[in-house]
């Protein structure tokens, strides 16, 4: 069993740097890998490339074209775009990335339990069908209306929704994988039921839970721009993507730039999340081997 569990491990592993390569994947995966570590590189160091102070208000110089000095221009406070934007996508993308590690910590867990325990099964499912019928967009903005404009409360809002989908995928999995003679095996030799859930179940959750990631993590960036541009989201003292757009939509004829450049880099982000997903699934999917050959 150990064995197997190892082969399995290195198989994951390999295929996981398989996607990378272009000559395996094509070019769209390479190239949306580029751009979003060059997105990521902008946004991490922010502090540092940031020109101005994004915070700072000038209001002699509001809604300036771009120049040197103002890279991209300014918004309707005279606050420099540049900076307001690379410090708004270290915000956007942390909201992203702890959506998904948070949806998917809770997903997996329950959807081990639902996956396991038939008894529970039919509760567990009931309330996540429950949660699946409400529109998530509505979920989040009530929540933020509830707890108030926070990074806090805006990721607790994007998260609620995705733990469904990830709770069926994952006892999808399970209902599968509980069958496997190694599993039947471990419960005859009186293995416990952490044990076996954790130690044998749950690497077969690893695979796919790496593409979801990445696909919550690209929603989760969305549905943030969306709830900052209904004025629903984190409020506007912190720059996000959604923030700028939102308040340069007022001045889009005077000063496009406010929209376009955010909207830019956001469409940049999550097309290329995307396509890293799609890679992922093709590079840990047997299936997609399967068809293509």
């Amino acid at each position: 069993m150990e064995a197997n569990r190892s082969l399995v491990e290195k198989s994951l592993a390999l295929r996981l740097l398989s996607f990378s390569s272009p000559a395996k994947s094509g070019w769209g995966p390479f190239i949306a890998l580029i751009l979003l570590a060059a997105v990521l590189l902008l946004t991490i160091f922010s502090p540092w490339i940031a020109t101005h102070d994004p915070l700072a208000m000038d209001p002699l110089n509001r809604l300036k074209p771009p120049s040197e000095a103002h890279l991209l221009g300014t918004d309707n406070f005279g606050r420099d775009l540049f900076s307001r934007m690379i410090l708004g996508g270290r915000i956007s993308l942390l909201i992203g990335i702890c959506t998904a590690v948070v949806a998917l910590t809770i997903g997996v867990l329950i959807g081990l339990v639902a996956g396991f325990f038939r008894l529970a099964d039919s509760i567990i499912m009931r309330a996540m069908d429950a949660l699946m019928a409400m529109p998530s967009i509505l979920i989040a903005i009530a929540l933020v209306a509830l707890n108030g404009p926070s990074i806090g409360s805006v990721i607790a809002a994007i998260t609620i929704p995705e733990v469904p989908r990830v709770v069926r995928l994952v006892r999808s999995v399970i209902l599968s994988a509980r069958e496997e003679p190694y599993v039947e095996a471990a419960t005859a030799l009186g293995s416990s039921t952490g044990k076996i859930l954790f130690h044998h179940l749950l690497p077969n959750t690893m695979a796919p839970m790496i593409v979801q990631g990445t696909y919550i993590v690209a929603s989760a960036i969305l549905t943030e721009a969306l709830l900052s541009f209904l004025g629903a989201g984190i409020s506007t003292e912190i720059p996000t993507w959604g923030n700028i757009m939102a308040e340069g939509r007022q001045y889009f004829r005077i000063s496009p730039a406010i929209v376009l450049w955010p909207g830019l880099l956001l469409t940049i982000c999550v097309l290329s999340i995307n396509l890293i997903g799609d890679a992922a699934r093709d590079a840990l999917d047997p299936r997609m081997k399967k068809r293509e050959a």
